[in-house]
């Protein structure tokens, strides 16, 4: 945690305690030798200028500290993408739910990323899957759809993506087999 009043500082750690958390403090231009499962910031040590802070805050969620709420400031947390922000002073309510909505959130952010990956490479695959299409087309002089489906039917059969089939029939040229 990064935060600039002792007297925060104090309330973080008193229910980081209560609730069995253990917590590191540093400083804004202290560099940080844990990896930590969460990280609180306080927007008076914003920007974060060492890149090793900001790639570190990268990996866990961070919840943002709030003292002002000018537009540069917010600025400056929204750069953070926080998962959560607290507002000064601090109390001990709301700590704990900003913990919980920041760890929630950083696990469907992380889901997301991984669809966006996925989407992605399907997206890639789509040029090999209509080239295999085209080719069981020509090779077997059916519509689109059929061929779509018979090249769907084989992928099945041998328990493989329709993509890596594609990848196959383009690669070899031998489109699957018309069964009777």
């Amino acid at each position: 945690m990064a935060i600039k009043d002792d007297r925060d500082a104090s309330i973080v750690r008193r229910q980081f305690e209560r609730l069995g958390i253990d917590s590191v403090a540093w400083g804004a231009g202290a560099a940080l030798d844990v990896s930590p499962d969460v990280a609180l910031i306080d927007d008076e040590f914003l920007p974060l200028a060492q890149p090793a802070q900001r790639t570190m805050l990268g990996r866990c969620p961070v919840i943002a500290l709030l003292g002002t709420e000018t537009p540069s400031r917010l600025k400056l947390v929204f750069e953070l993408d926080p998962a959560s922000f607290l507002i000064k002073p601090l109390r001990s309510a709301g700590i704990y739910a900003a913990l919980v909505m920041a760890f929630e959130r950083n696990e469907r952010t992380n889901e997301l990323k991984q669809q966006v990956v996925k989407l992605e490479q399907r997206l890639r695959s789509r040029r090999v899957v209509l080239a295999a299409v085209l080719q069981v087309m020509h090779s077997h002089a059916l519509s689109e759809p059929a061929a779509f489906a018979l090249i769907r039917k084989a992928a099945m059969e041998q328990r493989k993506t329709i993509e890596e089939l594609s990848a196959e029939i383009t690669a070899r040229g031998l489109p699957p087999r018309i069964a009777g």
